[in-house]
């Protein structure tokens, strides 16, 4: 680790590309072999940037060797869990990693939970120990608990440990959902579904591909994702928090990304700064966007601005890789679709009963891949709905194949609600209400009415808060491209749509709101 000054700041090297073959076997049979490997192979190739902090991938294995010694003085062996609950850091990947070594399973909490959800994940993963930011309060059923600011000194500690001889059918992390509707769920990972994640990715990762990260490290995108970075030798530069456009702008220059990722909401935030235009980044070579819908629009707007292709991924948290788009894609594609199935990755579409519907009918979405989950951790009710005996994860999704194999989401099944006998899939009618140029950001949810049965408000960001689109502007783009009951009946203007930990829009907490306005309304 060392300071970051433009003295020593060193560009990303000259073979960096995006959709190259990856540098190191994803056939190892654990993560410590492949970070292993790596540290022997490009041992000063940078892991990490995180502001005045930089990590090549020998740091990276040495201080988290020393952080796993710790780990076992402090009670945990292998197969232990052990739970990771700070922010985004270099210190989170060092704990990630050590708990590796270690041959313990490593689950990360987001912080921006609750006290009762990160009490119940506590208390159900029966963890030996877990990572806390020096303020958190201990939660109920504490096991031995380690303050972040211990990590600079046990990063540096003389004490090694040796790493652990595992097999790939060990469990190796916990990935727990987000809990908008419930407790949240632990999705468990074999060493070797995250292998296979490698192979499922798609063409984005690239050797030494410099990539922005601006989800939080308890989110699949990194838990799942840490093969794929070691396997292609990529440096992981962390985001600021909070998010502003300002340093992500800053990130984008100064680090020479590649690979660029942001909600739609982060694009248009970025596309209004006004130093974009005079930004070199000619480095840039793949735009990623995900979590919601981005209006074409916006798609081409952003590949402009970039000089390179944007691209849509979909998955979830049972499944680190589903979908995704192609460079080359038409924008059209981009937002009307999430794209075909990754390598190695089977998609079918179901009706209530689980049998396959026609093709371009819409159903359930039901995934198979060596990189699904295995199931939920201690909840073998909730994993015997999900998974069938064959393998296929039964998702909470709808959608359909268009005439090339591309996805067209359909809205999740939690969300689809009945207006006059009518189903409504929200998220047909917000891709539609996302194409008004004055609407930066919509999501529709449905609420209880009289006689009806439900009605829909779309929840609306303005480009121009000055100059919104109107309830009559909206109904009207609906009218024109779909059925008369899919309009919505009400339009409320926000200046940011909620989000949950995950950063996905919280459609429980709009549903929450919608319910409150009815209720004043009377």
């Amino acid at each position: 680790m060392t300071p970051l000054s433009s003295q020593q700041f060193a560009p990303a090297p000259a073979t960096t590309q995006v959709g190259g073959p990856a540098i190191l076997s994803a056939d190892l049979p654990t993560f410590s072999d492949l970070l292993s490997a790596a540290a022997g192979t490009f041992p000063d190739q940078e892991a990490f940037v995180h502001g005045g902090e930089r990590l090549n991938y020998d740091e990276w294995l040495d201080q988290s060797l020393r952080v796993a010694a710790v780990f076992a003085d402090r009670g945990a062996k292998p197969g232990d869990i052990i739970l990771i609950g700070i922010e985004s850091s270099i210190d989170f990947a060092v704990c990630f990693a050590a708990a590796q070594l270690l041959g313990a399973i490593a689950s990360g909490v987001n912080t921006r939970l609750g006290r009762r959800e990160i009490d119940s994940i506590v208390e159900r993963s029966e963890a030996a120990l877990i990572i806390l930011e020096d303020g958190a309060a201990v939660p109920a059923a504490s096991p031995q608990v380690v303050r972040r600011s211990e990590l600079a000194a046990l990063r540096r500690r003389p004490v090694k440990a040796t790493p652990h001889v595992g097999d790939p059918h060990d469990l190796a992390v916990i990935i727990w959902t987000s809990g908008t509707t419930g407790l949240p769920k632990g999705a468990c990972f074999t060493h070797d579904n995250l292998r296979n994640a490698v192979r499922t990715a798609g063409p984005v990762a690239g050797p030494f591909a410099r990539k922005l990260s601006s989800v939080p490290f308890a989110h699949a995108g990194f838990m799942s994702k840490g093969w794929e970075q070691v396997a292609f030798g990529m440096t992981l530069v962390i985001s600021s928090t909070p998010w502003t456009a300002d340093a992500m702008l800053r990130l984008l220059v100064e680090e020479r990304i590649s690979i660029a990722g942001a909600v739609p909401t982060q694009w248009i935030k970025l596309l209004a700064h006004p130093g974009l235009a005079a930004a070199d980044l000619s480095h840039v070579q793949v735009g990623i966007t995900a979590t919601a819908p981005a209006s074409p629009e916006l798609i081409e707007q952003v590949s402009h601005a970039l000089d390179a292709p944007l691209i849509v991924r979909y998955s979830m948290t049972e499944c680190p890789s589903m979908t995704g788009t192609r460079v080359g894609d038409s924008a059209e594609v981009q937002y009307r679709t999430v794209g075909r199935a990754q390598d190695g990755v089977e998609l079918k579409m179901l009706d209530d009963d689980r049998n396959e519907v026609p093709h371009g009918e819409v159903g359930r979405i039901a995934v198979r891949s060596p990189a699904v989950t295995i199931g939920y951790w201690q909840d073998p009710e909730r994993t015997a709905e999900a998974l069938t005996p064959d393998g296929w994860l039964i998702t909470s999704d709808y959608g359909r194949f268009d005439d090339n194999g591309n996805v067209i989401l359909a809205g999740r099944s939690n969300e689809m609600y009945i207006r006059g006998g009518y189903n409504v899939y929200p998220i047909e009618v917000e891709r539609v209400i996302g194409e008004l140029p004055s609407v930066a950001a919509v999501a529709v949810v449905g609420t209880a009415a009289p006689a009806i049965g439900e009605v829909g408000i779309a929840f609306v960001v303005p480009v121009d808060p000055q100059h919104p689109p109107t309830l009559t502007d909206v109904r009207a783009k609906v009218l024109a491209e779909l059925a008369d009951y899919k309009a919505p009946d009400q339009l409320v203007l926000l200046d940011a749509l909620p989000l949950t930990p995950m950063m996905k829009v919280d459609k429980h907490a709009l549903k929450q709101r919608a319910a409150a306005l009815k209720s004043t309304r009377g």
